[in-house]
């Protein structure tokens, strides 16, 4: 019989093109912070929760026995399975909960993440455990200090939303495993290239499905260029620093 567990698929599927400068040959997720790649420093936020069971990596065929070795070199020993990606994110996602589905019961809870947002905190991960529980899904989200302005011309805004009522969702995307795998094939049906699909709330939303969110952290960049690796370097070694003088907040 199939167990419900709490299960985290790390999708890093891609080639990091917009972080090449001519001379980076690895892509953006394996760039080293600290002496280590970055999905490990992503992956070991997990493997670290006391609350998740099982780990599934999406990851570049490329880049496939590279990362098996990544995973025994670094002891990420809740990895349960690692596939290879496919020809975009949504893809990739959706080859690794076909895996976890296959091991799991529906029931699970699933926290959909990218390799390449290595610093949310042990609190968001619980939040999401928790309100997908209670909900059906999470979406961790931070509101926006930043006004955003719609233009479908590029050119002129066309819609102002009021600041205090948008967020920016980020990761991890939480749902139960049968629902999130049930709403990945109803749209691959329609939409196999997943046009304009770009995350896990972007496909329940598009399926008509309530989508519930929770608070992250601010430091939970993505990194996309350059700058955010100097952006990350910082967060990192102040979140260890943090983590050595057992202040409250180091990174939990």
């Amino acid at each position: 019989m199939k167990e419900i567990n709490n299960i985290a698929i790390i999708f890093a599927g891609g080639t990091g093109q917009r972080m090449s400068n001519g001379e980076n040959l690895l892509p953006k997720q394996f760039l080293k912070i600290n002496d280590k790649p970055i999905i490990i420093h992503t992956l070991e936020l997990f493997q670290n929760h006391e609350e998740i069971d099982k780990i599934y990596i999406a990851i570049h065929p490329d880049y496939y026995e590279y990362m098996q070795d990544l995973v025994k070199h670094h002891y990420i020993t809740k990895t349960a399975g690692i596939v290879k990606g496919g020809a975009t994110g949504q893809d990739s996602i959706y080859n690794a909960l076909k895996l976890a589905q296959e091991e799991n019961h529906n029931k699970s809870i699933v926290l959909i993440h990218d390799g390449v947002r290595p610093n949310i905190t042990k609190e968001v991960i619980s939040k999401n455990i928790e309100c997908a529980k209670q909900n059906g899904n999470a979406i961790t989200c931070t509101s926006c200090f930043e006004t955003i302005l719609i233009s479908t011309n590029h050119e002129n805004p066309k819609h102002v939303p009021y600041r205090k009522d948008t967020f920016a969702a980020q990761a991890p995307q939480s749902f139960h495993l049968g629902e999130i795998v049930s709403a990945h094939e109803k749209t691959r049906k329609v939409n196999p290239s997943y046009t304009d699909i770009v995350d896990s709330c972007t496909l329940f939303k598009t399926l008509g499905k309530k989508t519930f969110m929770i608070e992250g952290n601010r430091g939970n960049i993505k990194i996309t260029t350059i700058e955010d690796l100097y952006i990350l370097r910082a967060l990192i070694r102040y979140r260890e620093d943090l983590d050595a003088f057992g202040l409250v907040g180091a990174g939990k």
